[in-house]
């Protein structure tokens, strides 16, 4: 998503009997995913989450597309941590996630699902804005 459209919301075309007040722009649902990562990849390595991160929205002083891009791979490095110390032996152990109890295994794919739902949403919002998202997988 260019510079200039990284704040595009569909609230923004007024589609005729549309919902789409209040949804987050681009750029939110980008710094919603790597919160999100961050909250559900930290405890299953047991890491502290940054202190900067009041809620799923992500750290308010992050506002540029070059800080939320760095923002968003540092989530995903988090996740490549966390995937590394699961073994068949832990993967199964619980650990306390927003109040309740989850297999660490459960936690991976619960991060995995929902960065896909938020790329999904990404995809069709870059669509509305007349560009094609690129594919997952490189085919060749």
């Amino acid at each position: 998503m260019p510079e200039d459209k990284f704040n595009f919301t569909p609230e923004s075309l007024d589609i005729k009997n549309s919902d789409f007040k209040g949804v987050r722009t681009f750029a939110g649902q980008i710094m919603h995913l790597a919160t999100d990562n961050i909250l559900i990849w930290s405890p299953i390595t047991g890491a502290s989450v940054r202190t900067d991160i009041d809620d799923v929205n992500g750290p308010k002083n992050i506002k540029t597309k070059k800080e939320i891009i760095e923002y968003l791979k540092s989530s995903f490095e988090i996740g490549h941590k966390a995937i590394s110390t699961l073994t068949t032996q832990n993967a199964m152990d619980m650990i306390d996630f927003r109040g309740r109890q989850l297999p660490k295994l459960d936690l991976a794919f619960y991060a995995l699902t929902h960065a896909n739902e938020h790329y999904g949403q990404m995809a069709i919002y870059l669509r509305m804005c007349g560009i094609v998202p690129p594919p997952t997988i490189n085919e060749k």
